[in-house]
């Protein structure tokens, strides 16, 4: 029994030291502690010409690991499940979107493949399906809490914003809500793909979202940094500057 310990180790190690090539031009996936079982993984792809991180999370659980959101760059699917299994000995059981951007949803047929459940909202669902964004397997029409080894969270739908379909996850173990693309990390200087949007509803989905969980201890934006759980407040004040500017136009 000792030698396959040795090994997971041995590729521990090198995983930990070696870069995992993305796509040319791209930066490579990076997995990020943030506590306890919970992780934050990065990877990258392009809006406009410009070179964008994006932030998912997976969650180690007996049963398996939990992933919210998939990666966005498609070379990084295989690497990110060949980490969670080395670093973890588990394999990646479900996985849930939190919109159908596909720097959400790209990774849900290999998942699938892989023997994943993924899973979307209903809206979520018929948007990609409008689109020609990646399918879940299943879906859910209401506000759904899950429980996957032991660990539960809840997808919450506050209303529209960043898309229609915006929804957010909350992990009450650990205070954490992944707040996808819906909130804007605190290194923003805009709000991102507004292409989207419902830019009149987002302030009281803003709203909505910090009475339903206030104080989270974690907060984690769908791009850029997560350090500071600020992130809500700072969303906020980006919605009213891009008011003021457009009604000042």
């Amino acid at each position: 029994m000792k030698l396959p310990i040795l090994l997971l180790t041995l590729l521990a190690g090198l995983l930990g030291t070696l870069p995992l090539r993305g796509q040319p031009g791209l930066p490579a996936l990076e997995i990020s502690h943030l506590t306890g079982d919970f992780y934050v993984f990065t990877t990258y792809g392009s809006f406009k010409g410009q070179r964008i991180s994006s932030n998912g999370l997976y969650v180690v659980t007996p049963a398996g690991a939990v992933m919210i959101d998939t990666p966005w760059d498609t070379t990084q699917f295989a690497p990110l499940l060949d980490s969670i299994r080395v670093r973890h000995g588990k394999e990646v059981v479900l996985c849930l979107a939190t919109h159908s951007h596909a720097d959400r949803t790209a990774g849900f047929d290999f998942l699938r493949e892989k023997g994943a459940k993924t899973f979307s909202s209903e809206q979520t669902y018929q948007l990609s399906r409008a689109n020609g964004y990646k399918l879940a397997e299943f879906r859910f029409r209401k506000d759904t809490t899950f429980t996957v080894g032991g660990r539960s969270f809840t997808a919450y739908y506050p209303g529209e914003g960043h898309t229609p379909d915006n929804i957010v996850v909350w992990f009450p173990e650990a205070r954490l809500l992944y707040g996808g693309c819906l909130v804007k990390s605190t290194e923003a200087t805009d709000l991102g793909n507004v292409t989207e949007a419902n830019l009149a509803a987002w302030p009281a989905t803003m709203r909505n979202l910090s009475r339903k969980f206030p104080r989270p201890r974690y907060v984690i934006p769908g791009h850029q940094s997560w350090a500071s759980t600020e992130s809500l407040r700072h969303t906020v004040k980006l919605l009213e500057r891009h008011q003021g500017t457009a009604g000042g136009r």
